[in-house]
């Protein structure tokens, strides 16, 4: 095999796509006694929300269950593959709106997708770099990214511009989210809160003013987000975000369109709270 198959064959390379059993007891043999493949991938969600990717390793994962490191790959035949499988498992936290009884509130059903994808990056903040890792093609991936798909589908966007909408907001929330979630990491290990770090930052840069006028439009910035609590200022910036974002997708629909919205017609809409796979359709720019 040269190395461009090697490559290739990596690239394909899905716990989903090699006829393994998502879930089960042990392939060939007797298996350990107490073991799973869900208390497995339970036990790994647990210890990469505790301890973070870079420390997970199949013999910490053994310890943590009390077993041999051996024990586990009667379950699992790789590393990579027990990471894909939590990861489809947190996927399934991601509450789906009905995105077909009513087609005409796909304000608030991207609003419910997009809270929900933003939650989970920050409860889960391993979960944004194995995103890249994986094909992401795991049942409730699947589901998630089906969701996205008729959400947009019902905004009225015309099919050449459907995947372009689908980026602009979904993108926009793994990198909020991603950074939202390292934060709060960084705020932990340093045994301080959200609010406390932030004060702290503050004290800082207003230290540096007196010296470095090149700082005074940080101060000014941060000053003038410095209203409520830092999780109220992550929230009141996320929600303005996905409000241009759903302002922009409402400024490239037909007036034909949105006249037909009824009472959703208004620009906003209320807010809900808190890599997709894309559409096949196609037609030519315009």
């Amino acid at each position: 095999m040269t190395k461009a198959d090697r490559a290739r064959r990596a690239a394909r390379t899905s716990v989903w796509l090699e006829g393994k059993a998502p879930r089960g007891t042990s392939r060939k043999g007797a298996q350990p006694s107490g073991l799973d493949r869900d208390r497995i991938t339970e036990a790994t969600i647990r210890l990469l929300d505790a301890e973070g990717l870079a420390k997970f390793s199949m013999r910490r994962l053994a310890t943590e269950l009390n077993v041999t490191a051996m024990s586990v790959y009667w379950y699992v035949d790789t590393k990579d593959d027990l990471l894909e499988l939590a990861l489809d498992r947190v996927a399934e936290e991601v509450r789906l709106p009905d995105t077909e009884s009513v087609p005409a509130a796909w304000r608030e059903q991207l609003r419910e997708l997009a809270a929900g994808y933003r939650d989970l990056l920050v409860r889960h903040p391993w979960v944004s770099p194995l995103i890249g890792e994986f094909l992401n093609i795991g049942p409730n991936w699947l589901a998630f990214s089906l969701a996205i798909q008729r959400a947009v589908r019902n905004t009225g966007l015309t099919p050449y511009r459907q995947n372009g909408a689908i980026a602009a907001v979904f993108q926009f929330v793994y990198g909020f989210g991603t950074i939202e979630g390292h934060f709060l990491a960084r705020v932990a290990a340093v045994g301080m809160t959200q609010d406390e770090y932030f004060r702290d930052a503050v004290g800082t840069v207003n230290e540096e003013l007196a010296t470095n006028e090149a700082v005074r439009s940080a101060a000014e910035l941060m000053a003038s987000r410095s209203e409520g609590t830092v999780s109220e200022m992550w929230a009141r910036d996320f929600t303005i975000a996905l409000d241009l974002m759903i302002a922009g997708i409402e400024s490239m629909l037909d007036p034909a369109v949105l006249a037909g919205d009824g009472e959703r017609g208004a620009a906003g809409g209320a807010p809900a709270g808190g890599a997709t796979a894309g559409v096949t359709e196609e037609e030519s720019p315009r």
